[in-house]
């Protein structure tokens, strides 16, 4: 009974990603990318790193990243957002998309050496299934990046959060403009 009424959960959360598919840029744009490029001032991608983006929604973060690692994956559960990833990504050949929900992605066990995860944890029904999930697929040494709302999460609790999914935050931006904290995260 749980996973039927999570389904019918996670599909409205599809439908109304897919809804606004076509005016996300224009309504999270700058907050996205302002989260992108706080995130990156603290490490440094490699050409031989397997990227992955949680909710990568319509492939904003690969305009940041496109040339500095050596294969991105995006995936989202919403079809029109990753429509819109695909073409914004059309000319990358190191580039997969995939449909899937990110608490249940279709990725071999520690396989990633940086993931992302910028503006998804709001949307998850279970958010210590969710965070397991990105451990499951992360490398051993692998650099996370997760967001999470000021409004739906205070520092403490999203701390609390990240440090019960066995996350070591090495940086946490939580000051400013950002209507997000952003953790640049270690598994430990």
């Amino acid at each position: 009974m749980k996973s039927s009424i999570e389904w019918k959960v996670k599909r409205e959360i599809a439908r109304k990603y897919d809804a606004s598919s076509d005016v996300y840029d224009v309504l999270y744009r700058e907050e996205q990318e302002a989260k992108i490029k706080s995130a990156l001032k603290h490490f440094q991608l490699r050409k031989t790193d397997l990227v992955l983006d949680v909710g990568c929604g319509t492939g904003l973060l690969f305009e940041h990243i496109t040339g500095c690692a050596g294969f991105l994956v995006g995936l989202d559960i919403s079809r029109n957002l990753l429509k819109k990833a695909s073409q914004r990504s059309k000319d990358s050949p190191y580039l997969a998309l995939i449909l899937a929900d990110a608490d249940h992605m279709p990725l071999i066990p520690g396989s990633f050496d940086k993931v992302f995860a910028f503006t998804l944890l709001q949307n998850m029904l279970d958010i210590d299934i969710t965070l397991q999930e990105i451990n499951r697929v992360a490398s051993r040494r692998a650099l996370i990046v997760v967001t999470g709302l000021k409004k739906a999460f205070k520092k403490e609790e999203f701390l609390k959060l990240l440090e019960k999914a066995g996350l070591e935050v090495l940086n946490l931006r939580v000051a400013g403009h950002l209507l997000g904290h952003v953790a640049v995260c270690r598994r430990r």
